[in-house]
């Protein structure tokens, strides 16, 4: 059984942080985050990309454009629900934001890596996987099978 508390720890120095990066996520889904093509550059970096939930990468303009055309949903109208925020310092003014995000009926783990700048917060990178299994520290059905021939090379 896995001890939660590793997942979702923030270091109490940085609760702060940890309450202005949670407002503006899930990105490109909160008000806080922005609403127009002018916010979104602001808010991603120029060498911003993702993997989304499908593994797909995706680039920074590439977002851009699609976001012209399909205003996104607004996170907390839609009955998303963001929970197991957790904040991690990377290096001076990057830090790794990892959170669950439940989509009525899709469940995903999300990393976003923020950095501070004189313009104000801006995404370097953001990854969006899909669970499969609710339980954590556990391997998939079969693995362990699987990696037996592997083991006897």
């Amino acid at each position: 059984m896995p001890d939660e508390k590793i997942f979702a720890h923030t270091d109490p120095d940085l609760s702060q942080v940890l309450e202005e990066l949670r407002r503006r996520e899930p990105i490109f889904h909160s008000a806080e985050f922005g609403a127009t093509r002018a916010d979104f550059e602001r808010a991603t970096a120029p060498e911003y990309w993702e993997v989304g939930a499908s593994g797909r990468r995706y680039s920074r303009e590439f977002i851009l454009r699609g976001l012209e055309g399909n205003p996104p949903v607004e996170a907390a109208s839609a009955g998303w629900r963001c929970y197991d925020h957790a904040l991690r310092r990377l290096g001076t003014d990057t830090y790794l934001l990892t959170y669950t995000l439940r989509q009525i009926d899709r469940l995903t783990r999300r990393a976003t890596i923020w950095q501070t700048a004189p313009a104000g917060w801006r995404i370097l990178y953001h990854q969006g996987t899909i669970v499969s299994a609710e339980e954590d520290d556990a391997f998939p059905r079969g693995w362990v099978d699987a990696q037996a021939p592997l083991r006897e090379k």
